[in-house]
Order: structure tokens, then C-alpha cells, then sequence
């Protein structure tokens, strides 16, 4: 099964892939990015075509993205809510199904704590995928986690599917 999972956000998006088959094989990760000179409807655009342009790329078999927790700043908030809303209108006009989990969820899957630190997440990313090191910027190991997340609660799951 090809897992695309998705770390959302309207300045960057991180996005990982991976293939789980009774062992977990990375495929790519990374970023997408939008320029800051932009209007929020121009970045919503980027983000919409360039996932689009993955989907086509990996043809994963889902999506999984990680749900708005908590944030501060209430500007923020909303432009990554659309953002994310964004991203799982890709998702659906690709007929791909979706599964949504909590920072909760995606922490507990990978170390067994709901409550763990960014690097002791990073550190099971790096572990789980058997890389040399940390994937890089930190919006694709988070993407890596939530795709991880969703092989390890189990990939047949319909329950937080969209």
C-alpha cells in the first residue's frame, strides 16, 4: 500500500511517502513551498496543483493528513484550515481515500506517548524508515510521521476515513 501522508500548512506542506507491505519503505518526502509576495488564493492554488502533481506522480493508495490541533495565533489558523481544506479537495477529486489523525494519534502510533517531543518523533521517523538521518526540513519528517501513523494503526482502517 503507498501512503501519502501530509503535513499541512499554506507556506509550507510537507509530504512524505511511503510503501507498507509488513515493512515500511520510504519513497520521497519534501516540501511544498509558496512564495510569501503571493495572495492567499495564489498559495492555495500552488499547493492545490503541486499535490495534484504528486498524486499523479506516486499514485498513492491514500491520504493520510493530519488534523488542525491548537494554534495560537488565530490569523494563522484559518489560512492553514483553508489550506488544509485545499488539500483534501485534491485528495477527493483524485477519488483517493482519506484518513484524518490527531497530533495525539500520530505520537502515540510512533513512540507509544502522546505527549512526545519533536525529536524523540523525529528520532522513530528516522528509525522506522531506516535512514541514515533526520529527514529534512522538519514539515516532511511530520509528513513521514502521519503517513507512518496511518500504516502502523492499520492500513485497512475505514473508521477515520472521509
Amino acid at each position: 500500500m503507498r501512503i501519502l501522508g501530509i503535513d499541512p500548512g499554506y507556506g509550507i506542506v510537507g509530504y512524505g511517502v511511503i510503501d507498507y507491505n509488513n515493512s515500511t519503505e520510504v519513497v520521497d518526502y519534501g516540501v511544498i513551498s509558496t512564495p510569501k509576495e503571493l495572495s492567499l488564493p495564489e498559495r492555495l492554488e500552488v499547493i492545490y496543483s503541486s499535490l495534484c502533481s504528486l498524486i499523479n506522480s506516486y499514485k498513492p493508495d491514500v491520504l493520510a493528513v493530519e488534523e488542525l490541533f491548537y494554534f495560537k495565533n488565530q490569523t494563522t489558523v484559518i489560512s492553514v484550515a483553508e489550506a488544509r481544506g485545499v488539500i483534501l479537495l485534491a485528495g477527493r477529486n483524485k477519488k483517493i481515500p482519506i484518513y484524518e489523525y490527531t497530533p495525539l494519534q500520530i505520537k502515540q502510533a510512533l513512540t507509544g506517548f502522546g505527549r512526545a517531543e519533536k525529536a524523540q518523533m523525529q528520532f522513530m521517523v528516522k528509525t522506522i524508515l531506516g535512514l541514515d538521518s533526520v529527514p529534512k526540513p522538519d514539515d516532511a519528517a511530520d509528513a513521514l510521521a502521519v503517513a507512518i501513523c496511518h500504516s502502523q494503526i492499520n492500513p485497512n482502517l475505514n473508521d477515520n476515513m472521509i
